[in-house]
């Protein structure tokens, strides 16, 4: 049977990364782009389900629409000899005509209807890999501004800024993954708006109740009333000059 070819655009393509240290909750982020003029739905898949959390894990997405998905990992003690084998993946589906029950479409949707996109894991350590370059980049440095200091006073300088900078590395990283949560949780909230405003519509369009009058019938009653008085008026004029 042929696999179907993924309409979304999933960024990253193939590896999702995760940048340690690993002893407290790390959040990576994908991208869902729509790029056609069909509603797709979306679900996403993990081998290792307890040692993540995914927000939202599954969805609609509107022609030309964009979506940011989070995926924060569990703290875990981390061992670099031992290999990752944690992978995620994308299933996708063109959004049936009508009303769709989400959750009784995903149970009972065929495997040839799905189109669908692996990405693996990659656990990152990027203080240990960039650690030689950022040493060697540094004691140039220092070697022609500041040759006179001692040995030791330039080991003290090297570590202050090495903390320093790793600092202000995870001051941004946190900044980033905070207005990240905010744009997601927007999106989720928007997405709610969306769904109840067509539950209400239809509705609203499906209800007419048989015994409410139209609503001409209210205005045009008193005219009625008006051009009945006018002719009685007129009739009594009328038969008041035969009288006398």
């Amino acid at each position: 049977m042929e696999k179907k070819e993924q309409l979304l655009v999933i960024t990253p393509q193939t590896e999702l990364k995760f940048c340690g240290p690993f002893n407290q909750s790390i959040t990576s982020y994908m991208n869902l782009k729509n790029p056609t003029d069909k509603t797709i739905l979306f679900k996403i898949k993990t081998t290792a389900p307890k040692k993540y959390c995914v927000r939202p894990n599954c969805g609609t997405l509107q022609p030309k629409e964009m979506m940011d998905i989070a995926i924060c990992l569990q703290p875990f003690n981390f061992d670099a000899n031992e290999k990752n084998k944690h992978k995620f993946m994308v299933q996708s589906l063109v959004a049936p005509d009508g009303e769709i029950n989400f959750e009784q479409m995903w149970k009972d949707v065929t495997p040839d209807q799905l189109m669908d996109s692996k990405l693996r894991c990659v656990f990152d350590l990027p203080a240990d890999k960039t650690a030689p370059s950022s040493t060697n980049e540094h004691n140039e440095f220092t070697s022609t501004a500041t040759s006179s200091l001692p040995a030791s006073d330039e080991k003290i300088a090297e570590t202050d800024s090495t903390s320093m900078a790793a600092a202000e590395i995870n001051s941004l990283r946190e900044k980033e993954s905070n207005l990240r949560q905010e744009n997601i949780l927007l999106q989720e909230q928007v997405l709610r708006l969306r769904m109840s405003v067509e539950s209400n519509t239809k509705e609203s369009a499906a209800f007419q109740n048989p015994y409410s009058p139209p609503h001409h019938a209210q205005q045009t009653a008193p005219m009625v009333y008006v051009a009945l008085a006018v002719v009685m008026a007129i009739f009594g004029l009328i038969l008041g000059k035969f009288v006398l």
